[in-house]
């Protein structure tokens, strides 16, 4: 009878068990619109097969194969590309988180193979769209309205899309032109099980690949995930950087409407331009390419050193260009995610870049200690500045770049893996989201074909001057110590114009025309450069 009784206790468990399963799954089936595909389950699946699938293809492909063999960079090559395209699609089809590693992914040029960064780089300009109806959903679902009652207009077609949202152009009632910013449904309820899928993917894949240990891309996105899906959160970063940055004339970020703005939709002035990549739109506008260039530096060389507010999403997709009678201007679009730095953070980086400038060895190793690096200093010092340590021991003004030195770094890149990732996995979580900043923005000038140069220096040398006397006239307990700190802070400030305007002498047509005559008579003279410039600062 007892017997008996433990069975029909288990049978009942075991009918517990299942329908709680078979219930749970029907539960998330509904919340996916009873989109089977679009469940968890299925989402986490294919995730699992295609990394599984990845893993399986390098074991077989490299079984046996001769590292020294003339085939072995064709077979890592060819590899290299399938699996950057099946994570491609299994990313494409679950959306989400998922895009939004893929664009990471695609901006993470000198840590992972060329292939992948190639493949994902498609995500900066084209991520999945939703249906027009999904987006009328959405707004119903949170103004309680149609979108007939809350504008006059409203475009079907998409604008632009991203990985969390996608943009339509559309009319207010008082015939105010706007952007509308609809985030794609179930994004916010699919991120937690996404993030949790990431997470253990990522550790298998380590446990198997020693050397991949990618544990913080995964731990980044999903703590900045819920805030990027909070499009009020995002709305007040536009008004900050409105009022912070408005001394920059040609910056321009989209004013906020707030009545028809929610966590889910955000409605913004509508700006027209090119994406900043937009090779074709530049050159047809006549737009000056180093004068891009130079801009994003200086917005971003405030951002990092004076400021500490750091707009973290820099891709081409968030950026666009326009010429104007004021000269051009850039277009700061996706203010979701922003970093603010702790001022030993900032200032550190501040010394750090100051060092590097000044091509100062042993203050670049002290400045990198005091961010977390000891030995791997010099490749930190590669990695923030995307040159060799030969350019950054040598003056990153002074050599430019060339197509030399960038097939060297890449050739390297690979051999040093282990140690990048050592180096990433050490650093403050606050510089990992700058390193992110400058890998986007190198890709931009790497589509432009247009390095930063010497003129760019020169705008992050007259930021550091600035942060590091502002911060040095705080700490002062007399007025003449300030007084001395202000004098000490405008000479630095004159030398670095009487530079600049020395560089401007330089490239007047005539001056060149001479100089190229001269040039077999004439040597390099190193006391022209930002570091002699810098010196005592």
């Amino acid at each position: 009878m007892g017997f008996r009784s433990g069975s029909s206790v288990i049978r009942w468990v075991k009918y517990g068990v299942g329908l709680s399963v078979v219930g749970g799954f029907v539960v998330n089936l509904k919340h996916s619109d009873w989109k089977v595909q679009s469940t968890g389950i299925v989402r986490f699946g294919r995730a699992a097969i295609a990394v599984t699938a990845t893993v399986i293809d390098y074991k077989y492909t490299f079984y046996g194969v001769d590292a020294t063999s003339p085939l072995y960079e064709k077979i890592k090559s060819e590899v290299h590309t399938r699996s950057a395209l099946r994570l491609r699609r299994m990313c494409s089809l679950n959306g989400g988180c998922f895009v939004k590693v893929g664009q990471h992914i695609g901006a993470l040029e000198y840590l992972l193979p060329k292939e992948y960064v190639d493949v994902m780089k498609v995500f900066h300009s084209h991520a999945p769209e939703s249906p027009v109806k999904d987006v009328y959903r959405v707004i119903k679902e949170d103004f309680k309205k149609d979108v007939s009652d809350l504008f006059a207009s409203f475009d079907e077609t998409v604008l632009a899309s991203a990985s969390l949202a996608q943009v339509h152009c559309a009319t207010l009632k008082d015939g105010t032109p706007v952007a509308v910013k609809v985030q794609h449904p179930n994004v916010q309820m699919h991120s937690f099980v996404d993030m949790a899928t990431m997470d253990i993917l990522v550790r298998l894949v380590a446990a198997i690949f020693p050397d991949f240990q990618f544990g913080w891309l995964a731990e980044e996105t999903r703590k900045n995930i819920p805030l990027e899906l909070d499009f009020v959160h995002e709305g007040k970063n536009c008004e900050q950087v409105s009022k912070m940055f408005g001394h920059l004339s040609f910056l321009k970020v989209p004013k906020i409407y707030w009545e028809q703005t929610t966590k889910r939709v955000l409605t913004m002035e509508y700006f027209d331009g090119g994406f900043v990549n937009d090779v074709q739109y530049i050159r047809s506008n006549d737009i000056s390419v180093s004068d891009v260039v130079r801009k994003l530096g200086c917005l971003y060389s405030e951002m990092i050193f004076v400021r500490g507010y750091i707009h973290c999403d820099p891709h081409p997709g968030n950026i666009l260009v326009k010429k104007t009678k004021q000269g051009t201007q850039i277009i700061l679009l996706d203010h979701g995610l922003y970093q603010t730095l702790s001022d030993d953070v900032r200032l550190n980086y501040c010394y750090f870049w100051r060092s590097i400038l000044r091509a100062d060895v042993e203050g670049i190793k002290t400045h990198a200690q005091s961010l977390g690096i000891s030995k791997l200093f010099p490749l930190f010092a590669c990695i923030v500045t995307g040159r060799s340590w030969h350019a950054v021991s040598t003056g990153v003004d002074r050599l430019s770049f060339t197509q030399k030195e960038g097939d060297i770094i890449k050739s390297q890149a690979g051999a040093y893996v282990p140690q990048i990732i050592k180096v990433l996995n050490d650093i403050p979580r606050q510089v990992l989201l700058i390193l992110k900043t400058n890998d986007l923005l190198r890709g931009i000038e790497a589509t432009l074909n247009c390095r930063a140069d010497a003129k760019s220096f020169l705008t992050m040398s007259r930021c550091c001057v600035s942060a590091l006397s502002d911060h040095q006239a705080r700490e002062c307990k007399t007025r003449m110590c300030r007084w001395k700190i202000l004098v000490g802070k405008n000479w630095s400030l004159w030398k670095v114009s009487v530079y600049e305007f020395y560089l401007w002498i330089t490239e007047l047509p005539l001056v060149r025309i001479v100089s190229k005559a001269l040039k077999p008579v004439q040597s390099y003279s190193p006391e022209k450069s930002i570091g002699n410039v810098l010196q005592g600062t």
